[in-house]
């Protein structure tokens, strides 16, 4: 998709303003673009555009205001990508943007009036990478036997996205993220499986295969001098049944890696499911030597209650937290207590989404202990990671 080829919808009451924004939309390339002067008339115009791609919209307008037409838009079968514009002061639009995020839109961010080509332009440029990538990031179309045959034929393996420590910028462990190797489409991104484990019943087969592959690539960082623990996400549904805490240790020790070195993250939704299983599994594993981590943490209704009942030693704030706070004092606000929270309860306190020095600062600043993000490196495969170890320097 181009600018060119999308389908874009401005809803501004102002009328001066909302010709401005046209001819400047037109003016960056855009050939299909319609306008509306308030929330009722916008939704008019998307109910009779099925190709509508981006809605452009004033938040403070008569009739139907743009939060009543961000509600509408979201409860549609269709859902179109937005932009807010507005006058509005920062942390009132913030809190809009969290309310369409919450209805399922496509947040692509907000930009204060007047709006400008280059305060529009990375907006509709970032619009334009996630279409291709969403293209490409869907995978092949594969079902339960393909799935199984993959689970059989050893084709899952774990890639890993390094953690670093933020005082010392050394590299202290890596998460495992499953990626399926297939011999004919390549590299499957989980998107186009984990949901498919999930449905068909393999997940427990699912974990135990990235959990092997992430204690075996362990096991060999190791063997070559590098002392990093490695992090494997546990599922829901897997931690539920019996004797889940049996098998990660035996898959772990077959492998030859102690069970110190490895952390097990679990997110604060799944601890709930069933407060006296997950305990009575997550206080065997502590008790063995894992390390346990409470993932997302903030995103759950019940963050604190989880952090008093699970033996956690390390407490992972989540992206949604992390991502831009040194821009934004409620984000900050929020990345702080976090951080503090963990500080109190003597945990290990690990930032996920690091994608800006500001953001690293801003960590290193608050006493974060460890991070790990885009800014710091991309999943890789296990094989490189050792290598992109040794040449790893922080920023200074």
């Amino acid at each position: 998709m181009q600018i060119a080829d999308m389908h874009l919808l401005v809803a501004e009451d102002h009328d001066l303003q909302r010709g401005l924004m046209v001819r400047m939309l037109r003016g960056m390339g855009a050939r299909h673009v319609s306008e509306a002067a308030d929330g009722r008339a916008a939704l008019a115009a998307f109910e009779s555009d099925a190709d509508l791609d981006l809605v452009i919209c004033d938040v403070d307008m008569p009739e139907m205001d743009g939060m009543e037409l961000i509600r509408h838009l979201g409860e549609s079968g269709r859902k179109p990508s937005l932009i807010l514009a507005s006058a509005l002061d920062s942390a009132l639009l913030s809190s809009v943007g969290q309310m369409a995020r919450a209805r399922g839109m496509h947040l692509l961010g907000s930009v204060e009036k007047p709006a400008t080509p280059e305060k529009l332009m990375p907006l509709l440029s970032g619009m334009v990478a996630q279409a291709r990538a969403a293209v490409v990031g869907r995978g092949p179309e594969l079902g339960a036997e393909d799935l199984r045959a993959a689970l059989r034929g050893n084709q899952i393996e774990a890639f890993l996205q390094p953690k670093v420590e933020l005082a010392t910028g050394r590299v202290v462990g890596a998460e495992a993220l499953a990626r399926w190797r297939h011999p004919v489409h390549g590299l499957v991104p989980p998107v186009a499986f984990i949901g498919l484990a999930e449905s068909c019943g393999e997940i427990d087969a699912l974990t135990w295969a990235v959990l092997r592959s992430a204690a075996r690539a362990c096991v060999a960082w190791r063997a070559q001098g590098l002392e990093a623990s490695v992090a494997v996400n546990l599922s829901a549904p897997t931690m539920a049944r019996p004797g889940t805490g049996e098998r990660i240790l035996e898959i772990v020790l077959e492998e030859g890696l102690p069970p110190a070195a490895m952390v097990l993250e679990v997110t604060e939704s799944m601890a709930v499911t069933d407060v006296a299983a997950a305990i009575e599994t997550l206080a065997r594993l502590r008790m063995r030597g894992f390390g346990l981590s409470i993932d997302d943490f903030g995103t759950g209704h019940s963050s604190l209650q989880q952090l008093s009942r699970l033996p956690f030693s390390e407490l992972k704030i989540d992206a949604s937290f992390v991502r831009g706070a040194s821009a934004q004092p409620k984000l900050r606000a929020i990345l702080e207590s976090g951080i503090a929270i963990a500080q109190r309860l003597k945990l290990r306190s690990v930032a996920e989404g690091l994608e800006t020095r500001d953001d690293w600062d801003l960590l290193v600043q608050l006493g974060c202990d460890v991070a790990q993000g885009y800014f710091v490196a991309r999943p890789m495969p296990a094989a490189d990671f050792p290598a992109w170890a040794e040449k790893w320097s922080a920023p200074v």
